[in-house]
C-alpha cells in the first residue's frame, strides 16, 4: 500500500522564512548558522541549497525541519507558525515531515521493514503501519530485502530504506540534506532519479542542500548561502 495512490496531485507545503537567525557557541566566540535569511517556497516546488561547507544549508534545513530552534525570526510552513511550537504541538510537526540525511541514520540492530516503522512506532494511526512499511519498500526497489539489517545492504540501499522511512508519515515537505554525498555518482544518480518519482507520485515540496552542481541544476530554483546569508 503506498503512502498516496500512483499519480497523486496533492500539491506539498507552502513554506515562508523571515528573518531567520541562529547562532552557535564555538570555544569563546559565536558562529553565526543563518544570518536574516528570507525564504519563500511555493507547494509542490524543488528548490536546491548550495554553498560551500558549513556555509549554513544544513542549518537551514534543521531549523525548518524543528531539529534545531531559531533564535530569532519566523519559520511558517502552510498555516504551521513552527517557530512558535512547542511540546506535543512541536512533536507533532517533526513528525510531519520528511528527513533525507547523507549518513542515512538507520538503526543497526533492526531490518530493513523495521527502520521503515520506527517513525510510526508511538503514534496511533487508522492505517496497517506494517503494510504501509512493506508497501514503501516495494516502491523504493527493496521489497525483497525487509528483513536484511543496514550492515547487509549496500549504501546505496541503506539510502532507499532512509527514504522509504521518510514517507512512511505521509509528509507534504521532504527535507534532503546531502542525499548522495555518500555515494558513488552511478548510485547517486539512481537515488536522485527514485526521489524525483516519488516527489512526484506522493506530492511532496521538496527542499535539498548539496553542494553538487548536476543535482541543483534538476530542482526548479536554486538558492545560494554564503556565511549563512543568501547571496
Amino acid at each position: 500500500m503506498s503512502a498516496l495512490p500512483r499519480g497523486s496531485t496533492r500539491s506539498g507545503a507552502n513554506i515562508r522564512v523571515t528573518g531567520l537567525v541562529k547562532r552557535f557557541r564555538s570555544g569563546g566566540g559565536t558562529i553565526v548558522g543563518a544570518d536574516q535569511i528570507d525564504l519563500t517556497v511555493p507547494a509542490g516546488a524543488t528548490v536546491a541549497v548550495t554553498g560551500p561547507s558549513g556555509s549554513g544549508k544544513s542549518t537551514l534545513l534543521h531549523l525548518i525541519g524543528a531539529i534545531e530552534r531559531a533564535d530569532e525570526g519566523r519559520i511558517e510552513v502552510d498555516d504551521i507558525e513552527v517557530t512558535g511550537l512547542s511540546g506535543r504541538r512541536l512533536a507533532r510537526y517533526r513528525s510531519g515531515i520528511g528527513f533525507v540525511f547523507q549518513r542515512f541514520h538507520l538503526l543497526p540492530a533492526l531490518s530493513a521493514l523495521d527502520n521503515v516503522l520506527a517513525p510510526l512506532l508511538p503514534i496511533r494511526t487508522g492505517f496497517d503501519k506494517v503494510e504501509r512499511a512493506r508497501g514503501l519498500l516495494a516502491e523504493v526497489g527493496l521489497g525483497d530485502r525487509e528483513r536484511a539489517q543496514p550492515g547487509q545492504l549496500s549504501g546505496g540501499q541503506q539510502q532507499r530504506v532512509a527514504i522509504a522511512r521518510a514517507l512512511v508519515g505521509q509528509p507534504r515537505l521532504l527535507l534532503a540534506d546531502e542525499p548522495t554525498g555518500n555515494l558513488d555518482s552511478a548510485t547517486g544518480d539512481e537515488i536522485m532519479n527514485l526521489l524525483w518519482r516519488l516527489r512526484d507520485e506522493h506530492g511532496m515540496t521538496l527542499l535539498m542542500a548539496t553542494h553538487e552542481a548536476s543535482l541543483a541544476d534538476r530542482c526548479e530554483r536554486t538558492v545560494r548561502i554564503h556565511d549563512g546569508r543568501i547571496v
